[in-house]
């Protein structure tokens, strides 16, 4: 952030940064709180959520650990692509941002860290993270790091989610990417088992966010965004997370044509609980706390399915 400068002398002229990289008055703070904010524009907890898909898809590449040099290369890189798409997209976002409870005090909203900053933070990021993965990795997985982050920055924010009620479910595709990556990574290749885990992440998102979208409706008609539940109703967007759940199952089971019975146990275990909670979610008639738990539950989900599978590819080199 770059505020305005008063000269030391009166004979001086004030100092302005230009006006595209300016926050709103009254924004100067201290050097961590900035960093904070800076921070939290690449959504660090999706970012978790993508960088362990990443990293135990190329354990279950490897079959094992894929060695220090490589994890650390493939790591930051992925953290630095998907943080620059966060910030573009909180920078392009920062509208509807500012009105819904959920994200109003992003800091681009609350006029903490100017619009320009954010977008050239992100697109600093995302030059980062491309050299990152070429010159420390491999070029392969270099072009699907760029294209994971491209997609969920010009299909998803700019065009689909202010669209289509389908945004999520094809804007998941964008999260799909880090697991196709961690396996380029580790063998400059996509493989079956590398294209079953991203079909598993796409299939996994709309049921994830769809009951993330129940218990936020308001606040997406607030803003006019269409997700499912604004634009078709609350009982069919119960129905396709149901719908979905079944869908996203059976798929979690094909890696077992590879992996072998243990990693069926995986996905059955996990994938089974999934569909009784996404059951009791179209059961309930008022409220959203099965909503809540199910949403909570699928990023739990999510985490145990691919460490399972990762487990299972190590157990079985």
């Amino acid at each position: 952030m770059i505020d305005e400068v008063a000269a030391e002398a009166s004979d001086q002229p004030t100092i302005r940064a230009p006006g595209w990289l300016r926050a709103q008055p009254g924004a100067a703070r201290s050097l961590g709180r900035t960093l904070a904010d800076y921070a939290s524009l690449t959504k660090p907890g999706v970012m978790s959520l993508l960088l362990v898909t990443e990293f135990l898809a190329m354990v279950t590449a490897a079959r094992g650990f894929p060695g220090w040099g490589l994890t650390a290369a493939a790591l930051a890189g992925g953290a630095m692509a998907s943080g620059g798409a966060s910030a573009i997209n909180c920078w392009f976002d920062r509208d509807i941002d500012a009105v819904m409870g959920r994200t109003r005090n992003r800091p681009v909203p609350a006029g903490r860290i100017a619009p320009g900053a954010a977008v050239a933070f992100g697109l600093v990021l995302t030059a980062l993270a491309f050299a990152t993965f070429w010159t420390l990795v491999n070029p392969l997985a270099a072009a699907l790091s760029l294209a994971g982050g491209g997609f969920y920055v010009l299909v998803y924010t700019f065009w689909l989610k202010r669209t289509t009620k389908e945004n999520i479910v094809i804007g998941g595709a964008a999260g799909a990417v880090p697991p196709l990556v961690g396996w380029a990574a580790v063998t400059h290749g996509v493989g079956a088992v590398g294209l079953l885990l991203f079909l598993l992440v796409f299939l996994w998102t709309p049921p994830h966010f769809w009951s993330l979208s129940l218990i936020l409706r308001r606040d997406y008609q607030a803003v006019s965004v269409p997700m499912r539940p604004v634009v078709v109703g609350v009982r069919r967007t119960k129905t396709g997370i149901a719908a979905y759940a079944v869908i996203m199952t059976a798929a979690s089971c094909l890696p077992a044509i590879w992996l072998g019975p243990l990693q069926l146990l995986v996905a059955l275990g996990l994938g089974l609980p999934f569909m009784a909670l996404s059951a009791r979610v179209l059961a309930e008639q008022l409220g959203t706390v099965w909503a809540k738990r199910l949403f909570l539950f699928s990023i739990a989900y999510l985490f145990l399915y691919f460490l399972g599978t990762a487990l299972v590819a190590v157990a079985g080199r």
